[in-house]
């Protein structure tokens, strides 16, 4: 059977929000890293037994959180006995600016997916940047390599806008249907 992983860092709601959206869209478990950068009882379990893991953190100071990191570290498990090899990866951010540094987020868990064998699968959607796109469009950012999304620091959970949402379920969606087509039988 098909599963797939959202393990996600949130430091302030918006990342979450984020995480909900790719796991609606790719019908997928999520795995919250809590405050001390660890996983849920089950967490590894679970990671092990997905066909595909979508990474998610926010962006601080020009990278993902340090509870992120932690996590990562901690996959040097894994990553030793090859357990995540031939798996697909994807990946989300937030951050406040428009910018942000949210690439070199993304390109960081892009890089940790490629340390343990993955195969990346990016948005695959093209950016909306016509005269005619508005804040609300999906992927009005740009992102190509995963789904990046922008929340005003004074901006709550629930202001987040709708197209960074719409962008993310659409890459869960991706995902979901490039894991079941390549893990057919």
């Amino acid at each position: 059977m098909l599963q797939i992983a959202v393990v996600y860092h949130s430091g302030y709601g918006h990342t979450q929000r984020m995480a909900q959206a790719v796991a609606d869209g790719a019908g997928a478990e999520l795995i919250a890293i809590d405050a001390d950068g660890s996983l849920p009882e089950g967490g590894w379990e679970t990671l092990a037994a997905a066909s595909a893991i979508i990474f998610g953190s926010p962006t601080y100071m020009a990278g993902p959180s340090w509870q992120f990191k932690r996590f990562a570290d901690a996959s040097s498990k894994p990553w030793f006995s090859q357990a995540w090899k031939d798996k697909l990866f994807a990946g989300f951010t937030n951050s406040a600016a428009t910018n942000g540094d949210k690439q070199i987020t993304l390109d960081y868990l892009f890089h940790l997916a490629m340390q343990h064998g993955g195969l990346w699968v990016g948005a695959g959607v093209l950016p909306s940047n016509s005269k005619t796109a508005t804040r609300n469009d999906v992927n009005w950012l740009g992102a190509y390599s995963g789904a990046m999304a922008q929340s005003p620091s004074d901006a709550s959970a629930g202001e987040m806008a709708p197209g960074d949402l719409d962008t993310a379920r659409v890459l869960g969606q991706r995902v979901a249907e490039l894991a079941a087509r390549f893990h057919q039988d």
